[in-house]
């Protein structure tokens, strides 16, 4: 896209969320003289800063007319987490159709709460993969482990947002406080895309896809199921699925849950976002006012050609418990798009651990003279010891291949300009910063945002996700941004500078440790 060209459509995206944030006028009416203007192309913003991607999220929760459509790996009961599902209950008390899909292996939600959420007439959630923590115990969790290694390892690593089937966002991000600025430990470098135009309804069919798979299980099957309880509200199955009830996890819930302590659940989360100490003005200011943030959310936004990737339900299809191999149709999607690289290719990955079948496309890339170049964490600002011993085990192998690595610095100089700071960092140290965003540039003309990170499990355990788009000025502008977080003062260049352990003896002992198992498969 031209600079002209941009100017004018940026101008116009502007006026239209201006008027978006002032009016009632469906999403949809809104966007569809821009898709009009572009036929069969597709509208990408970059959110680079996490303040940004959690305004975004809000506002367009705050405009849903008819649908949302939310699907993530994480969902944390944190600040971030609790204020989301209260947006998402206000939305549904509006009348739009809410439908959460949530992978299984890290839920801290309490069984009463998913409850209680799930009844609601126009909320319906859904457990991907659900062998680990809803309505399963020790015993269960164990055998799975035991008797199906591969299945209690296959996890839904997808993240996407979509509302009224008009506007989606994707990319790196959780719903948990470390990943929009509000991390009391950590806080993650990370990247999303707001899209627009003909690939949401790609991004669209994917979560259908999934909703509809045996993979993912309705919450009522789980823990009990709310027709059963006289309540006084009216509920109806949804989408014709057939519940089976978990009879002893309903008698149980039956026996906690009433109308009144489901009130008293969704007035709790209306309290709490109402409370001055939960919910900074000056972010519900910035809601608010988005229309005025908005310039910064569309400042690199583009018209192009893009298509969206995705492994199946399930990753791939093996015959054996044990198998950790077998790839997917993300794998495919990004080795392909590596051997297309005619000069060079720039990465940014929070996890690099190779396979065999990753080196040799390494090795082949860099035998026709294309240079790599990957930005990854540091073991100071990695919150994952696992995935760093299996990269540790590989860096001088890397280096010595003719891979460039750049490590990632816990207190990297841009977290002063990407970090929305409000008042929740006033006279505080900020948390370690910790690298999360999962991007490839190629060639200086094609960019790869997405889930996918550059280790086994992502290549053959976890669903992944992401938008491939063709476009030079975008991918320069990521390429742009991934080398300045290589810059001195943001990265160890680990060529001249060594593999950095700028951190305490007790992180370097537990790495010790990690990296005496042998679990390179799984990480």
């Amino acid at each position: 896209m031209d600079t002209s060209m941009k100017f004018l459509f940026n101008t116009f995206l502007f006026l239209l969320f201006s008027f978006a944030a002032q009016s009632s006028t469906p999403l949809n009416q809104l966007i569809e003289p821009l898709t009009k203007k572009h036929p069969h192309k597709t509208g990408l913003y970059v959110l680079e800063k996490g303040g940004d991607a959690l305004l975004a999220r809000a506002w367009l929760t705050d405009k849903a007319t008819k649908t949302i459509d939310v699907q993530y790996f994480i969902w944390s009961t944190d600040n971030i987490g609790v204020l989301a599902a209260e947006a998402l209950l206000r939305a549904a008390n509006r009348g739009v159709r809410v439908r959460v899909l949530v992978d299984d292996l890290l839920i801290d939600a309490d069984n009463d709460d998913l409850y209680a959420l799930a009844y609601h007439p126009n909320i319906h959630i859904k457990i991907y993969n659900p062998v680990h923590s809803v309505g399963v115990n020790f015993i269960q969790r164990l055998a799975k482990m035991t008797l199906d290694f591969r299945g209690s390892n296959q996890r839904m690593h997808n993240k996407m947002f979509i509302v009224d089937d008009t506007v989606t966002i994707t990319g790196g991000r959780n719903m948990s406080a470390s990943y929009f600025d509000f991390g009391h430990k950590y806080n993650y470098r990370d990247r999303d895309v707001l899209l627009v135009g003909d690939v949401v309804s790609e991004v669209k069919n994917i979560f259908e896809e999934f909703w509809k798979s045996n993979t993912s299980t309705k919450i009522e099957q789980l823990i009990g199921n709310p027709n059963s309880l006289d309540t006084g509200l009216p509920l109806e199955d949804d989408w014709g699925d057939n519940i089976e009830v978990n009879t002893k996890a309903a008698k149980i819930n039956l026996a906690n849950l009433t109308q009144t302590k489901i009130q008293k659940n969704y007035q709790e989360l209306h309290d709490y976002a109402n409370d001055k100490a939960n919910f900074l003005p000056e972010v519900r200011s910035s809601i608010s006012d988005i229309d005025l943030e908005i310039k910064n959310i569309i400042a690199s936004s583009y018209w192009l050609d893009a298509v969206f990737i995705s492994d199946k339900p399930g990753k791939n299809n093996t015959w054996f418990n044990y198998s950790l191999g077998g790839g997917g149709d993300s794998t495919l999607a990004l080795a392909k798009l590596m051997k297309s690289a005619k000069n060079n290719i720039v990465i940014q990955t929070p996890y690099l651990i190779l396979s065999d079948e990753a080196w040799e496309l390494f090795e082949e890339t860099l035998s026709r003279g294309v240079s790599i170049k990957i930005n990854t964490n540091s073991l100071s600002s990695s919150d994952n010891l696992p995935a760093y011993s299996g990269y540790s085990s590989q860096v001088n192998k890397l280096l010595d291949a003719g891979v460039e690595i750049y490590e990632y610095r816990h207190d990297a100089k841009r977290r002063q300009d990407l970090v929305k700071r409000y008042t929740q960092y006033k006279n505080k140290e900020l948390p370690i910063f910790s690298l999360h965003a999962k991007t490839m540039v190629v060639d200086d003309s094609i960019v790869f945002i997405g889930t996918f990170n550059l280790d086994p499990r992502s290549e053959n355990l976890n669903t992944e996700v992401g938008v491939i788009a063709k476009d030079p000025e975008l991918a320069r502008a990521v390429k742009r941004e991934i080398e300045i977080d290589m810059q001195p003062g943001n990265s160890w260049n680990v060529r001249l500078e060594g593999h950095n352990n700028d951190t305490t003896i007790f992180k370097r002992s537990k790495l010790f440790l990690w990296k005496l198992l042998p679990i390179d498969p799984i990480l």
